[in-house]
């Protein structure tokens, strides 16, 4: 029996009215085992009419009211992550495993929240002139939507909402339709930690919602994270219709290799960050730069390594890696390892021809690895987000940054070598927004903050972290005189104030 996805709106679930339905399915068998409520204009007006309200006395609730929730909300998180990652395998097709690390980064910015009372904190100057105090203090934007992908449908939305209500806004969650069960369980456990109605939503759709929520006039700001194209979009859209934007694009990861590397380690790293999670992230390592003699010896290392993933069901223990999220995007990043070797790639591994026994309809693909890649090839320029790892190959430690400079993308890039010094030039003239030097993936903890550079992300601040908090609130500024008791009124002075 097909299960039914609706929406979220004021504290309860909402029959989709529209009409429109989007199936889900299980990327293991090819079966379609859900169907998604896809909003109309009127639903998503429903949402935020409901976030709106609930903006009138969550706004001005207190610290300890907004983090007393937020640590309710953070046990239950805790105690539902396998139940959360048996939604996030059944849905998107990765491994348990990966799922439930999926779902611990999320804590992260969940613990984040819990500890805002210190991040809120205002400044205040006193007797900057005689008897005048100022003090700058931090207040929520109001209403705020999120507009997650399909690759991480548990940790993106928790990339966003925990900072939002913690600072007192209201939001509006539109997740991927692809795998919207996950985001569903969240809005019931903020409910049972005792989050009012109304201040967070999800309402599931596809171009209709966004667009209605880009443009509707009660909403302040709008984070997304997808793909490049989408990115600008959202952020040329929302930010002519008067809103703060966050919209993380896509990438194209590097990892410079020099030849005094462990190249073990390095193969090792590259392994698992090009293949981890069906390279299905903006995160992902897709692009290896063997700097000098050691590609040859690199590739191979790689190889012997890929070969020996276990591809199968996410929710088998012994799999690996599991199947790609639809069949359309199976067949398009198959398109890339068809045409590697006409553009003049080696390949090395070809996984476009895998199959599991008994799933012969799931989404599947096997590990591709092309060597002697060229920077003009539609394997390197664009983003595969699927398990091929390229491989280029550079003659020094300059011609190798310069490649990766030259790159319109500039989320994440990782370095492999003994030398410090290297390292350090490395992440100084690297232009990346996050970096990593023998960390493959160098993804931010919570207290720090995520995103990209160039085509990666489109306005002005990072998600999580500070400049989460930045993002989720704007300054106010008072100036304050209590004259004396004792003081005899002065009468009227025409002048700019003084502070002398």
């Amino acid at each position: 029996m097909t299960k039914t996805v609706n929406h979220w709106i004021g504290g309860k679930t909402v029959e989709g009215a529209s009409g429109n339905w989007g199936p889900v399915t299980d990327p293991a068998t090819g079966a379609v085992t859900t169907k998604v409520a896809l909003a109309s204009v009127e639903e998503v007006d429903s949402a935020v009419a409901a976030a709106k309200a609930a903006f009138e006395t969550w706004g001005t609730s207190s610290l300890a009211q907004r983090t007393s929730i937020l640590f309710r909300f953070r046990a239950l998180l805790d105690a539902n992550r396998d139940a959360i990652a048996e939604l996030i395998t059944a849905e998107h097709g990765k491994v348990h495993s990966d799922a439930l690390g999926e779902v611990a980064r999320g804590l992260e910015i969940v613990d984040l929240a819990c500890g805002i009372t210190t991040q809120l904190k205002g400044e205040l100057s006193t007797q900057v002139s005689n008897r005048v105090d100022v003090a700058a203090i931090r207040q929520p934007v109001g209403v705020v939507a999120g507009i997650t992908p399909f690759n991480f449908p548990a940790m993106v939305p928790m990339w966003m909402f925990p900072l939002a209500i913690a600072c007192g806004n209201t939001f509006v969650l539109k997740p991927s339709e692809k795998d919207p069960s996950a985001a569903l369980k969240i809005a019931e456990l903020l409910a049972e930690a005792g989050l009012p109605d109304g201040v967070f939503n999800v309402v599931h759709g596809d171009k209709v919602a966004v667009d209605r929520l880009l443009e509707h006039p009660d909403i302040s700001a709008i984070s997304f994270v997808g793909s490049t194209p989408i990115a600008r979009y959202i952020h040329t859209t929302a930010s002519a219709n008067g809103k703060r934007v966050q919209a993380l694009g896509g990438a194209k990861n590097h990892m410079l290799v020099l030849p005094d590397a462990d190249l073990d380690a390095a193969a090792d790293a590259a392994v698992s960050a090009a293949y981890g999670s069906a390279g299905e992230r903006c995160m992902a390592i897709s692009a290896v730069v063997a700097v000098g003699a050691v590609g040859d010896d690199l590739v191979d290392k790689i190889r012997e390594r890929a070969e020996k993933i276990k591809i199968g069901p996410g929710d088998d223990p012994s799999s690996e890696m599991g199947p790609l999220i639809t069949k359309a995007h199976r067949d398009k990043v198959a398109s890339y390892v068809h045409g590697a070797a006409d553009q003049g790639a080696d390949v090395v591994l070809d996984g476009t021809g895998y199959t599991v026994d008994g799933y012969e309809d799931g989404h599947w693909i096997g590990l591709s690895l092309l060597d002697k890649v060229s920077t003009d090839s539609d394997a390197y320029r664009d983003e595969i987000f699927g398990p091929v790892l390229c491989v280029l190959r550079a003659d020094t430690y300059e011609e190798g940054l310069a490649l990766i400079n030259a790159s319109p993308f500039g989320n994440g890039t990782a370095i492999f070598t003994r030398d410090g010094g290297a390292a350090r030039r490395f992440q100084l003239e690297v232009q990346a927004g996050m970096v990593g030097v023998n960390v493959p993936i160098p993804v931010p903890v919570g207290y720090h903050s995520f995103g990209g550079w160039k085509d990666s992300l489109f306005g002005d601040l990072h998600v999580y972290g500070n400049d989460g908090v930045q993002f989720y609130t704007r300054g106010k500024v008072v100036t304050t005189r209590w004259p004396d008791p004792s003081e005899p009124h002065g009468g009227v002075d025409l002048g700019f104030p003084r502070n002398h």
